[in-house]
C-alpha cells in the first residue's frame, strides 16, 4: 500500500483532514474518495486507502476524505459541514480541478450524492464543483433506509430525528435531477444496503431528467470496495468515461 504523500487538514477537529496522494507526472483528474460506516465514528478513511492506492496506479489524484462522523461530533449538519470544506479545500492545491468525481461507498455514496447538490443552500457555497459521482452501494434514500431499519436505526442517528419533509436538503433522493452524471454500482448480493437503493434512485433521476445509470454487480456490500474485485475494476472504466 502507498504512504499517502500529504496530509491536508481543513479544520481544527482531528477528524477533519484529507489524504492526498498523487501519481507520477500528471493525473488525469481528481478522485474525491468518501468512505462509508453508515455515519458513524468508529469507521474512518483506512477504508478508503485501497481505493486511493488503485485510483494513483491509474492516474487520478485521490483526496480520500475523513469527517465527523456519529459519537465524534458528526451528525447532520456537521457532517455535511466537512464533506462541503473537504471538497473546497481542493482549491486550495495545485490540482488540474477540470474533472473532480466523488466516489463514495454506503453512506460515502449518500455523501458523494449530496455534496453534487449542496450548492443550491446557502450554508454550503460552493468553491469547487463536482463533474460527477459514482455511489457504491450507496445509501441514497433517506426515508427508505429509515423505514427498512438499515444500519440497526443510522438514519435516525445521523439526523438526529426520523426523517421527514424538513430533510429534503439531507437526502439524495429528494433532491433529483443532479446538474452532474451519477452512477450507481451496486452488488445484487447486498444484504447491508439493498439494490433497491440504486435501483429507485436512478429510476427516478433519469424520470427527472438527470444523467443517471445503475451497473449492476456480482457480490456482496463489500465487494464494490475490493481494490481486487472485478466491481471495483467497472468502477475504473466508469470513471474513464465521466
Amino acid at each position: 500500500m502507498n504512504t499517502p504523500q500529504r496530509v491536508v487538514r481543513y479544520g481544527d477537529d482531528p477528524s477533519q483532514c484529507v489524504e492526498l496522494t498523487l501519481p507520477e507526472g500528471s493525473h488525469r483528474g481528481v478522485v474525491v474518495v468518501i468512505h462509508g460506516g453508515f455515519w458513524r465514528a468508529r469507521y474512518d478513511l483506512s477504508l478508503g486507502r485501497p481505493l486511493a492506492d488503485s485510483l494513483v496506479r491509474h492516474g487520478w489524484a485521490a483526496w480520500n476524505v475523513e469527517y465527523r462522523r456519529v459519537g465524534n461530533g458528526g451528525g447532520d449538519p456537521e457532517t455535511f459541514d466537512d464533506v462541503a470544506a473537504a471538497i473546497d479545500a481542493l482549491a486550495e492545491h495545485d490540482l488540474d480541478l477540470t474533472r473532480v468525481i466523488a466516489v463514495g461507498h454506503s453512506a460515502g455514496g449518500h455523501l458523494a450524492t449530496w455534496a453534487a447538490a449542496r450548492g443550491r443552500y446557502p450554508r454550503w457555497p460552493t468553491t469547487v464543483e463536482l463533474t460527477g459521482v459514482v455511489a457504491q452501494a450507496g445509501v441514497l434514500d433517506l426515508r427508505a433506509a429509515h423505514d427498512e431499519h438499515l444500519g440497526a436505526g443510522a438514519v435516525e442517528a445521523f439526523l438526529g430525528h426520523p426523517p421527514g419533509p424538513a430533510d429534503a436538503a439531507a437526502d439524495p433522493a429528494r433532491e433529483v435531477p443532479l446538474d452532474v452524471p451519477v452512477h450507481c454500482v451496486h452488488a445484487v448480493g447486498d444484504d447491508v444496503v439493498p439494490v433497491s437503493q440504486s435501483r429507485n434512485y436512478v429510476e427516478a433521476a433519469t424520470r427527472a431528467g438527470a444523467s443517471a445509470a445503475l451497473t449492476e454487480v456480482e457480490g456482496d456490500h463489500f465487494t464494490v470496495i475490493d481494490a481486487e474485485s472485478e466491481a471495483w475494476h467497472t468502477t475504473l472504466q466508469i470513471l474513464e468515461e465521466l
